[in-house]
């Protein structure tokens, strides 16, 4: 199951963040559709003993100036020998795919948005519908959004047969329901200055965490000094965040990007994000760019590392995102843009990479593959590397 939280920075975020960063819908302007644009990526990521990769194909038309429909297609290979994986259960293979249909209809200065987006894997069917409208308003300065998404969620068990083959458990079906509402005001300050300032509100309500996961007790009649037992989650979430952002254009052509995040959740989890990233064109084709991202997040009420003693607390996890750590992205990327003669109704294209390295530390999620005294063990630390290639064409 590759479910994503918010509070996931490694696997997760990495993965949702390959789709919307390139080939996924761009956010759209008010008074401003999309370009006809076509992109297919290659992702692939590589951590913590997670190996996730795959293609995303994102195709954009507009019509008559007044319409724009979005359609994607992508595909995640999962193979997970994961600390999560290793300690409590079997290493593994899944294939996610995604597909998604959006349409936004531009009337004058305001831009109204509606999609719909599919996710299935063998253990869990995500289906989502979003709507969103944007404003332009005070001579185009300041443009105001408005979005809402709903989604619903099945999730299943996989279990093994006698010949090992991977299989449904008909005994275990569960639902989640989510619904986010945000909202969204961009304002040019200055020539060379575009602020940005966003908040999202996010219930989730049902079968929120993982059927495969187990936490930790100390059970001084077990050999290695703990048990283990499912993990058990409450029913309903309510997540909050807020950002800023800021984005500043140098007189030497390149631009400055800033941005802070603030969240916040019913489960105790506080979390800070900051980013700061540089973009320099160059030699007239070429355009480089750097980022740097840190996250710090405190723990969730409920989880630990080694609960004292069977039923501790109501609800227990042992999710490692719901801990407390430290997560640092160094990014970089490139893109070169070409024509191609023989090809008129092709206006330009792109080739482009990017490379991103994290480090995660934490603070209390525990390395029991040491194999030292229960409670003791070194704290685990998570080094991934993100690879994304892709080309896009406008036309």
């Amino acid at each position: 199951m590759l479910k994503t939280f918010a509070t996931n920075l490694s696997v997760s975020l990495a993965r949702a963040g390959l789709a919307l960063l390139v080939c996924a819908s761009a956010a759209v302007q008010a008074g401003v559709l999309p370009e006809d644009r076509a992109d297919i990526l290659y992702h692939r990521y590589d951590g913590g003993g997670v190996i996730i990769d795959g293609p995303s194909v994102l195709v954009r038309k507009k019509f008559a100036d007044k319409v724009s429909v979005s359609a994607n297609y992508y595909i995640d290979m999962v193979s997970s020998a994961s600390i999560d994986v290793v300690t409590t259960a079997s290493p593994y293979t899944e294939k996610r795919v995604q597909k998604s249909l959006s349409l936004d209809y531009l009337r004058n200065k305001t831009t109204y948005s509606v999609g719909y987006i599919d996710s299935t894997e063998s253990d869990y069917v995500a289906k989502t519908a979003f709507i969103g409208i944007s404003q332009d308003m005070f001579g185009d300065l300041t443009t105001i959004s408005l979005g809402f998404k709903r989604g619903t969620n099945d999730v299943f068990r996989n279990i093994k047969d006698s010949a090992g083959a991977r299989l449904k458990d008909p005994t275990f079906t569960e639902q989640a329901d989510s619904r986010s509402y945000s909202v969204s005001i961009s304002q040019v300050l200055t020539r060379d200055l575009i602020a940005t300032a966003s908040y999202e509100l996010i219930t989730d309500e049902g079968y929120l965490n993982s059927p495969y996961r187990s936490i930790r007790y100390a059970d001084a009649t077990s050999a290695r000094g703990y048990s283990l037992d499912p993990e058990r989650y409450p029913a309903t979430r309510t997540s909050n965040s807020a950002s800023g952002r800021l984005k500043y254009y140098l007189p030497w052509r390149a631009a400055l990007d800033g941005q802070y995040r603030f969240y916040t959740d019913t489960w105790g989890i506080v979390a800070h994000t900051a980013e700061i990233g540089y973009t320099q064109p160059m030699w007239g084709r070429w355009v480089f760019d750097a980022e740097y991202r840190f996250y710090r997040q405190d723990a969730a009420d409920f989880y630990r590392d080694l609960f004292p003693r069977r039923n501790t607390l109501n609800f227990q996890a042992r999710d490692k995102e719901l801990s407390t750590y430290t997560g640092h992205t160094i990014g970089v990327g490139a893109s070169w843009e070409f024509h191609v003669g023989r090809l008129p109704w092709l206006e330009k294209a792109t080739l482009n990479a990017r490379f991103d390295h994290i480090m995660i530390q934490y603070d209390d999620f525990r390395d029991i593959t040491a194999g030292t005294t229960a409670g003791a063990e070194p704290m685990y630390k998570l080094n991934a590397n993100v690879i994304q290639l892709f080309v896009s064409a406008w036309f």
